[in-house]
């Protein structure tokens, strides 16, 4: 599926994106849906760790976080965090562009940036924010996208769910990655037959 990388800018370039909302209620934050090289492709993401206060404790997300006024832009605030958060710097990623604009029922706005991870640099990060970093087999989640039937609509939030060892994907980020599993969808399917 490397080779295929190269496709995913056209991709985003003629594909209708989420678009942002105009309601200026929403905060404006950021994630990259990073996807890395193993044997296969793997997406990079985080199991936020518990507090009491928190209301995405334990939930599986992708690195990223707000956008602050000393950003240029969203994807520099993107870029920032990834470093932040995982120790992972811009000249490792192969950025590939925005996946669109994904909103969460707390009023947050979160734009989605597509990048690959060249595997470079050891992942640190905060135990106080993170518990754990998962990486996720991208067919795994493409097989669980079809055992559901979930190819070709938006399932409610409440059956949008993808398995990951003992987690449990949903909401917003369900959503990001049913988003991806469907525009590579093609490409998934070719790989799934052993045509890459």
């Amino acid at each position: 599926m490397q080779k295929n990388y190269s496709c995913l800018k056209y991709l985003l370039k003629n594909t209708d994106l989420p678009v942002r909302p105009n309601s200026k209620l929403y905060q404006q934050t950021c994630v990259f849906l990073l996807l890395f090289e193993k044997e296969l492709p793997y997406i990079l993401a985080i199991q936020k760790s518990y507090s009491k206060e928190y209301p995405w404790s334990n939930q599986v997300a992708l690195p990223g976080g707000h956008v602050e006024k000393g950003d240029l832009n969203n994807e520099a605030a993107a870029f920032r965090e990834l470093k932040e958060e995982m120790n992972i710097s811009s000249e490792n990623i192969e950025f590939i562009g925005s996946m669109g604009h994904f909103q969460t029922i707390r009023e947050k706005n979160i734009e989605v940036f597509l990048g690959v991870w060249n595997g470079k640099e050891d992942i640190v990060f905060d135990t106080s924010e993170i518990s754990q970093v998962l990486e996720i087999p991208l067919m795994d989640l493409y097989n669980s996208h079809m055992e559901k039937n979930f190819h070709g609509y938006l399932p409610c939030v409440d059956d949008l769910v993808y398995p990951h060892n003992n987690l449990i994907i949903w909401g917003v980020t369900a959503r990001m990655l049913h988003f991806f599993i469907e525009l590579i969808f093609p490409y998934l399917k070719r790989y799934e037959q052993g045509s890459d």
